[in-house]
């Protein structure tokens, strides 16, 4: 059987509290850099969580759109976004340079990670609002989506994105959150769900049918209510498979 590396990231800083027994899990965060969630006190606290653990740390950005944690399209000016974005990532910037640490990876949250996915101008106006990390950091981005051909073609570092806790619609869109079968909550299910992902390259879709994704990164949400769990059963009984956490 053939053994793979696979990172495993989480979105913290996001109000839920639960940094300190989910980060020794997995190998790199996002962090909430004020958009929807965090401020330099959260980003701080959790930074040095993460050099604690040996965790790579990255930049979480979103719609300025706390009201609705960055879930929800947001109507708002191409420039105004592109401001917003590139103050929460200086921000954010300004907090590891005080604790002489590196930005590893830049990933969007919510709605704008979705929305870029799909919808190229979008995509360009994210993009624009972080050229200046493009040499020096790596960004998350779905498999087959608006945004990573965009990357790819301005120069990014890519790194594909899945995600364990997630199921997905027959596009590779997720699906959406206000219908119940959206969360994967059993670690065993999870499990189950991301083995095909990372082994054979295809993901089993709510459809039923199996389609093509690459991952290099695959995220379990912070604030998922059995994410502790989930990530403690991987722990376990990702290596029985052959499969081990990226260092």
């Amino acid at each position: 059987m053939k053994r793979c590396t696979i990172d495993i990231n989480c979105d913290v800083g996001e109000g839920v509290g639960n940094e300190a027994e989910i980060l020794p899990f997995i190998s790199s965060c996002n962090i909430a850099c004020g958009g929807h969630a965090g401020d330099t006190v959260t980003m701080l606290q959790i930074v040095q969580m993460a050099k604690q653990h040996k965790v790579k740390i990255g930049a979480h950005p979103s719609y300025p759109d706390r009201e609705n944690f960055g879930r929800e399209v947001m109507d708002i000016s191409k420039h105004e976004l592109h401001q917003s974005i590139q103050e929460q990532v200086k921000t954010f910037e300004s907090v590891l340079e005080r604790e002489q640490s590196e930005l590893h990876h830049i990933k969007a949250h919510g709605a704008l990670y979705n929305q870029t996915a799909k919808d190229k101008d979008l995509a360009k106006t994210y993009l624009n609002a972080i050229q200046e990390y493009k040499t020096r950091s790596v960004l998350y981005v779905p498999f087959s989506s608006a945004i990573a051909q965009v990357a790819l073609q301005q120069g990014f570092q890519v790194w594909y994105e899945a995600f364990g806790d997630r199921n997905y619609n027959s596009d590779l869109s997720l699906v959406n959150r206000k219908q119940d079968n959206a969360l994967i909550q059993d670690p065993e299910q999870v499990l189950q769900h991301i083995l095909p992902i990372i082994k054979e390259g295809h993901v089993k879709t709510t459809s039923g049918k199996l389609v093509k994704i690459e991952t290099k990164t695959l995220c379990i949400h912070g604030d998922t209510p059995s994410a502790l769990k989930i990530l403690t059963y991987l722990s376990q009984e990702l290596s029985k498979h052959k499969v081990q956490l990226l260092q």
